[in-house]
């Protein structure tokens, strides 16, 4: 009696490597794929002070910082609106008060030529007056000079972002310019010469108006800077920025 042969057994070859098949779409490798992440762009920020010391430790601060870097240092106003046109920065830290050309002016320049421009103005200068013609000629932000470390850092960022960073003591004194009485140019005028020393008929000849007009002008000030005496308008309007001794 005959026995049936067994039929063969199919070959089966193992693939691996480069002759394995392609797999399917989306089919996740189970060796984790090279990290390729792209390093996230830096900050660009442009200073502006007439101050090499002050230029110098910022430079400093923030170049330690490793998502900024410094892209250019100005030492006027004019000098800034020219680099800013070079390297449009991503945040400008501006002084307030420059040889050539203020800050507001700067602001102001910078700002007719993108009104996307994002400033801020870092100053000694805190009078309500200062603040508001700042913020009003475009600055996204203002802050004391004597601002801690990582707060300049933090602002810079949130300036970045596209925020306003005005801190509340600041923004308290804005809110005071703002809904108080303004004094108008030619008050603005007056006050400047009453801060030379000039009488009422000195100021009338500098301005082409009568003694009288300015004694009107001078009784208007006082009533809106709430003072009774030249020395004290003089002082307050100073230390507000209405005028620059």
């Amino acid at each position: 009696m005959r026995t049936k042969k067994k039929p063969a057994r199919k070959a089966t070859a193992r693939v691996s490597g480069r002759d394995a098949a392609p797999r399917r779409p989306g089919h996740r490798s189970a060796m984790p794929l090279p990290k390729t992440a792209q390093k996230k762009s830096r900050i660009a920020v442009l200073i502006a002070d007439d101050h090499s010391v002050v230029r110098e430790g910022l430079a400093s601060l923030i170049g330690r910082k490793a998502d900024m870097t410094v892209v250019a240092e100005a030492a006027n106003g004019r000098e800034a609106v020219e680099l800013w046109k070079q390297h449009h920065p991503d945040v400008t830290l501006l002084d307030l008060r420059m040889p050539e050309l203020d800050g507001v002016g700067a602001i102001k320049e910078i700002r007719a030529g993108d009104d996307h421009a994002r400033i801020i103005v870092l100053t000694t200068f805190d009078g309500d007056e200062d603040i508001y013609r700042a913020i009003q000629a475009g600055a996204k932000g203002y802050l004391l000079k004597d601002v801690p470390r990582e707060a300049l850092m933090y602002s810079i960022r949130r300036v970045h972002a596209g925020e306003t960073c005005v801190p509340v003591h600041l923004a308290a004194k804005l809110a005071e310019r703002v809904s108080g009485e303004t004094l108008s140019p030619r008050e603005i005028d007056v006050l400047k010469l009453i801060a030379q020393g000039k009488s009422n008929k000195e100021i009338g000849s500098a301005l082409f108006i009568s003694e009288g007009t300015v004694k009107s002008h001078v009784k208007a000030i006082f009533a809106k800077m709430n003072v009774i005496s030249r020395t004290e308008a003089v002082a307050s309007a100073t230390r507000r920025g209405l005028i620059q001794l």
